[in-house]
């Protein structure tokens, strides 16, 4: 594991465990390929909280492309949707989120798999998303979810690098109900 620029114990993990992280498909204990996971560092004092989320000089920066931010209400799900070149960096930066990944890469060593990642307030992660993983999440807490987002390509209004399916109905095996119990 390389070290990280922000400190030891915010290195980029592609392995379980992971705090707040989990694999759903039944018999496997494992992370999509290519996805990885970091904590992120909160530096308190009496003025507030400075946490760290991407910098330029960190091994699994990509290419800058934009920043932007998105909100997601409680209970709506805003998914699913892959891309076949871009590159994700999702943090959710206020409010509690799952986000699920779907591996339907032909190719991939993780075909089938579904991941579970929750983030917010009570989980300071910045996830890596790699291209051709679909992707969507949840809001989970009582309040509004503020989701950043820094993907390595600028956003192509004539021709979007997106391929979207209905969050309930389709192939992907996955449920969004929240599992009580």
């Amino acid at each position: 594991m390389r070290m990280s620029p922000h400190g030891p114990g915010y290195e980029w993990r592609d392995e379980l465990p992971i705090p707040g992280v989990r694999c759903v498909t039944p018999g496997e204990k494992k992370l999509v390929a290519g996805v990885k996971a970091r904590l992120l560092p909160a530096i308190p004092d009496e003025r507030g909280v400075l946490t760290e989320i991407l910098r330029a000089d960190d091994p699994e920066y990509p290419e800058f492309g934009q920043v932007y931010m998105t909100t997601t209400y409680p209970g709506v799900v805003k998914g699913w949707h892959r891309h076949e070149h871009q590159t994700d960096m999702v943090c959710c930066v206020s409010g509690e989120l799952k986000l699920v990944l779907y591996d339907s890469r032909t190719e991939s060593p993780s075909r089938g798999l579904v991941n579970e990642v929750f983030l917010g307030d009570s989980n300071r992660l910045v996830v890596k998303i790699p291209k051709g993983i679909h992707h969507g999440w949840k809001c989970a807490g009582e309040e509004t979810a503020l989701v950043l987002n820094i993907p390595d390509r600028v956003y192509d209004y004539n021709s979007p690098d997106e391929h979207r399916a209905d969050p309930h109905d389709n192939d992907i095996p996955y449920d969004w109900q929240r599992r009580d119990g």
